[in-house]
């Protein structure tokens, strides 16, 4: 795969062939200013003239104003200080004006951030309100007609851009003309140009804001409608531009290829219709429902854009399925663009009063009505991909047996760590600081490696095993499926003798071909020691024969325990695992230097350089340190597709023993953005592995893959 499929359509848009050209146009050739009277500002104000004209039909502006600007987030500020500076002078006559800004709960921030500002700043004490909706995310007009006698200003949405859910505008419209309202109404039509039917002068909207980056556009170009008797106050002035209602040199090249979209969409003939944007939605609901097992669509098709899809999965994160549809160079989002690097809920998703699961892991697909067959078809066999991927890793249901695991993972959440270790060969597992909050993704592993869990230990007394023993069911060995039959720790009472470096007997467990040995602390914590022992095995009556020595302990579990407990029984180059990891530190040793101020250049090689990096250093590896599901829907390349290995950044520590024991190679890590690789790339050199980088931005900014 080489090339994206993008389905973010709602955040942006390609721009349109021909809407390029005419950008280029008005740059190249017609450049004057339209302000000037020469002939190259004639032939410039013919062109934005010609689009004013055409983008007053194709809205249905009638008899009002409408302006060019920068996008919608500018023209809701005009709206708002328009309306704000109308009601602070009607108040200043002594009339009634109504006290509430009332907006939709799922509006876009920009609406309640403009209220909020301009209401503070003009020293109105007006009340925000949110206008409750309902499951499908449309407006509760019961509420709308009891309040509307009192309010000043209504914002809402013609579209939502998270959900494509369609406002009820006629309602709206109809329950302030009963409730006989004077308030001012301002609808952010952004998600409806090119998707709904719009007459702005037929209604009674006030103010109507678009954008025209979300349809073919370039960013930095938009349009504010004013209905011919609203309110109006300029939030730019100066030279006089469009009539005074927005000064400043137009931006020529942004309306003509806006004028581009427009003509096309009057025209007709490039565009999909309905009909088709919907079968195409279909298609990709259709794979959806197939590749992932579960999945929730967050709004009801029929009253939304056919151009969006909004779904969740049980017991997948938003950010999980981000990452794997963005190893498969499928484009999707978390939410809005504006919020999706914040990692939160979905307040539209919240209001909508749906599941905090399903809130908290929406994604968003989204379209543009240019969209083909060809892409669809693709998209639907990369989403299958995806599927696959997911399962292969143990985060969905399968039918399939997957690949068992050895070794040690790591599993974090808020700064905490829990450690699974696993033997294939013994399909046996032993978990080590259980998390509440990682429960159901331990359980979910568990069972489709069908391992016997053979120990949940804490490293404090009395930590709670009681929940993952129940989630576990029949996975639990029974030698500890019950409070009698552990010690406060979750030692099994069956654990025999071990002699460790120096020269204390501890209790321990076979693991596989390994030793799991106890250390106990002063501060009435323990410590797990992991390694290979010498001697005889555990449980054959020699008690104490079998010998762990220092150089032999490969790991040690450390939880909250002083490190210094454990000097006279480990090596210098025994990773210490914590039961805390705030800061993306994986591991440490009793060797490891302390964090060092490396310059990020230090650290990293440019992806354009990564040719002349692997001829100097041609036994150098390259490492994918994204979660295996994201490998395996990535097609298992790297930058310039090179091959790579994986090795999640949850197994970077049972690589790391390999790594620092043996011939010390050069190693360059990647991942999607660079922000996981750089974290191992620090390890490592704190470690003392010298020899290893990251490439910056990740494979979102290398070079494409080489022909073959």
């Amino acid at each position: 795969m080489t090339t994206d499929i993008y389905l973010d359509g709602n955040a942006t848009s390609a721009i349109l062939p021909a809407a390029l050209a005419a950008a280029v146009d008005a740059m190249a050739e017609r450049y004057g200013n339209p302000s000037s009277s020469h002939g190259g500002g004639l032939r410039a104000k013919a062109v934005l003239d010609g689009v004013h004209r055409r983008a007053a039909r194709v809205l249905g502006v009638g008899a009002g104003r409408l302006m060019f600007n920068s996008g919608a987030t500018e023209g809701i500020q005009t709206a708002v200080l328009s309306a704000l500076c109308a009601l602070r002078e009607r108040q200043a006559r002594g009339e009634a004006t109504g006290t509430l800004l009332l907006y939709g709960a799922t509006e876009h921030k920009a609406v309640p951030e403009s209220l909020a500002h301009w209401s503070r700043l003009l020293g109105l004490h007006l009340q925000l309100r949110a206008i409750p909706v309902d499951h499908d995310g449309r407006h509760d007009l019961a509420m709308l007609r009891g309040c509307a006698g009192q309010a000043a200003l209504v914002c809402t949405m013609a579209a939502n851009n998270e959900t494509g859910a369609i406002s009820d505008l006629a309602g709206i419209e109809a329950a302030l003309r009963a409730s006989g309202s004077a308030a001012y109404w301002l609808v952010d039509g952004v998600q409806a140009l090119g998707k709904l039917d719009l007459n702005l002068a037929a209604s009674r909207i006030d103010y109507a804001a678009f954008s025209g980056h979300k349809l073919y556009a370039p960013k930095g170009i938009g349009m504010l409608y004013v209905r011919a008797d609203a309110p109006f106050t300029a939030l730019i002035v100066g030279g006089g531009q469009q009539g005074a209602l927005r000064s400043g040199t137009e931006n020529m090249a942004g309306i003509a290829a806006l004028g581009a979209v427009l003509e096309a969409l009057e025209r007709g003939g490039v565009f999909r219709g309905y009909a088709e944007l919907n079968a195409a939605r279909a298609r990709l609901a259709d794979s959806l429902r197939a590749a992932l097992p579960g999945v929730v669509f967050n709004q009801t098709f029929a009253t939304s854009l056919p151009t969006t899809l909004n779904f969740s999965v049980p017991g997948l994160s938003s950010r999980e399925l981000m990452d794997v549809f963005d190893a498969a160079r499928v484009r999707v989002s978390s939410g809005s663009a504006c919020s999706a690097a914040k990692a939160t809920p979905s307040y539209v998703l919240d209001a909508m009063g749906l599941a905090p699961w399903r809130s908290g892991g929406a994604i968003r697909m989204s379209f543009g009505p240019l969209i083909d067959d060809a892409t669809i078809d693709e998209a639907c066999l990369r989403i299958a991909r995806c599927g696959a991927a997911l399962r292969a890793s143990c985060l969905i249901p399968s039918n399939r047996a997957p690949q068992q695991h050895d070794g040690v993972v790591q599993l974090g959440v808020d700064g905490a760590c829990s450690w699974l270790l696993l033997d294939a060969a013994s399909r046996s597992c032993i978990v080590i600081d259980p998390l509440p909050a990682l429960t159901e993704r331990i359980e979910a592993y568990v069972r489709c490696q069908n391992y016997r869990v053979s120990a949940i230990l804490g490293s404090s007394p009395g930590s709670d095993r009681t929940t993952l023993v129940q989630a576990l069911g029949r996975h639990i060995a029974r030698d500890i499926s019950g409070d009698a039959d552990c010690d406060a720790f979750g030692w099994p009472a069956a654990g025999a003798g071990v002699t460790l470096a120096d020269g204390g007997l501890v209790a321990g467990i076979e693991f596989g071909a390994r030793v799991l040995a106890r250390v106990r602390h002063d501060d009435a914590r323990a410590s797990y020691l992991l390694g290979a022992a010498t001697g005889a095995r555990l449980g054959d009556g020699a008690d104490g024969a079998a010998r762990l020595v220092a150089a032999d302990v490969r790991f040690a579990f450390t939880g909250h325990a002083a490190q210094s407990g454990l000097a006279g029984v480990i090596g210098l180059d025994t990773l210490l695992c914590p039961a805390r990891d705030p800061h993306n530190q994986f591991c440490t040793s009793l060797r490891a230097a302390p964090p060092a101020d490396l310059a990020a250049a230090e650290l990293e090689l440019d992806a354009d350089a990564l040719d002349a990096f692997f001829l100097q250093h041609p036994g150098a590896q390259l490492i994918d340190v994204r979660e295996p599901y994201e490998y395996a829907a990535a097609a298992a390349v790297g930058p310039g597709g090179r091959p790579a290995r994986s090795v999640p950044l949850s197994r970077l520590t049972d690589q790391l023993d390999g790594w620092l024991r043996g011939e010390r190679l050069p190693l360059v890590f990647f991942c999607r953005s660079g922000n996981r690789s750089i974290k191992a790339v620090q390890c490592l050199r704190r470690l003392g592995h010298g020899a290893a980088w990251h490439v910056a931005g990740g494979v979102a900014l290398a070079p494409p893959a080489r022909a073959a």
